[in-house]
């Protein structure tokens, strides 16, 4: 009995595999080294009531090689290696005041912690 393709809801999507395992077989694919840090980073953003921490994990980076910038409502990691540049803009869950971050940076994984600036403006009502 031959097979109709045109009623298989999973044809695009075997066809889709076996081009991205053929791409990897014959070298074609992207390797890790020219993916950017992006493709290996993860960042994990947690608040609580007083503070905000951010840990990343940033593979093949040393800490001299790491700057950080804040405005108050986005952290901006940068690095710069012999294999690899970074630049990711990290949009905060909270406003924080930058002047309070506490950073460190231990076997690749980058921990900041900031106090949360909830400092509002209050409005008198005349």
């Amino acid at each position: 009995m031959d097979r109709d393709d045109r009623d298989d809801p999973f044809g695009d999507f075997f066809e889709e595999i076996e081009r991205m395992m053929n791409e990897m077989a014959s070298g074609d694919a992207p390797s890790a080294d020219d993916a950017g840090f992006g493709s290996d980073t993860h960042v994990d953003a947690y608040t609580t009531e007083e503070s905000v921490r951010l840990v990343a994990d940033l593979p093949a980076v040393e800490k001299e090689d790491l700057s950080l910038r804040c405005d108050g409502d986005a952290l901006t990691i940068s690095a710069v290696s012999d294999r690899r540049e970074y630049d990711e803009t990290v949009e905060l869950p909270a406003p924080v005041d930058e002047h309070s971050a506490d950073a460190t940076f231990n076997n690749g994984v980058l921990e900041v912690a900031f106090d949360r600036d909830d400092d509002s403006a209050s409005i008198d009502l005349v």
